[in-house]
């Protein structure tokens, strides 16, 4: 019985865990979507996203969706870079979310 019980409680356990670091993992992805963007983008788009550097274009309006931000970022545009050897997926995708706030600002429904 102490063994069964053991045995249980050990994989209940590590299942918990497990559990734990993936949701660590993805909040840390998200939370770091701004410092990707200040490490990758800030030269061309600027820390509020309208620098307009080397034909980047002003993320404040712009109309791409989160899937098409995702596309951008990976395969690149024109002059810009793709990232798809540079960052995960994940990254990519945090960076993606957090551009989505430059437009909220500029139409003045966010902070």
């Amino acid at each position: 019985m102490k063994k069964i019980t053991f045995t249980t409680i050990y994989f209940l356990l590590l299942s918990l865990t497990a559990s734990v670091l993936m949701q660590c993992r993805s909040h840390s992805d998200a939370a770091s979507g701004k410092e990707i963007y200040k490490r990758y983008c800030v030269t061309c788009h600027g820390i509020h996203g309208d620098l307009k550097t080397n034909g980047a274009r002003d993320l404040n309006y712009s109309v791409l969706s989160l899937e098409e931000r995702i596309l951008v970022i990976t395969e690149g545009r024109n002059v810009m870079t793709p990232f798809k050897s540079i960052l995960s997926p994940s990254q990519i995708r945090a960076v993606a979310e957090f551009t989505l706030g430059f437009k909220t600002k500029a139409d003045g429904s966010g902070n």
